[in-house]
């Protein structure tokens, strides 16, 4: 109902019936057929009419801003729970992150270890150079392969 009341069509169909009242009992009834109107010029029957309408208009936009608010309601208690959700998923998200921190450096500081391990095995085996920092921190030097 509010829908088509709060429409243009409406208004305009409205004024259109207020006009064709007027025109049909002011020129037509009163005029044509010499006073036989059933409505004759105060138009009191459609003042009834239009208070009427105006009473139900005014009872369809409470109804419609009873509801609005309803769902103003619903939807903000709906955000609320959902912002206490993201805080406390964040909440977890951050903890989850510290732990990929941490389990990532200690895989790191394991793989430095096995590394280590492993170069102090190759070298005691002859395959490797024995002290690995010494290989990375200085320059290669050239061989009698690379000329």
């Amino acid at each position: 109902m509010r829908n088509v009341m709060g429409s243009w069509p409406f208004v305009f169909g409205f004024f259109l019936v207020m006009i064709v009242w007027a025109l049909v009992n002011t020129l037509f009834l009163e005029h044509v057929l010499h006073h036989k109107a059933f409505d004759p010029y105060p138009y009191i029957l459609l003042n009834l009419f239009l208070s009427m309408l105006a009473g139900v208009q005014a009872a369809a936009l409470l109804i419609a801003a009873k509801r609005a608010d309803a769902i103003s309601s619903e939807v903000a208690l709906h955000t609320a729970n959902n912002t206490d959700d993201i805080k406390t998923l964040i909440k977890e998200n951050t903890a989850l992150i510290a732990q990929v921190k941490s389990n990532t450096d200690l895989l790191e500081e394991i793989h430095l270890h096995v590394t280590n391990i492993g170069l102090k095995v190759g070298a005691e085996l002859g395959r490797f150079s024995p002290i690995p920092s010494q290989v990375e921190d200085t320059p290669p030097t050239p061989s009698s392969d690379d000329a």
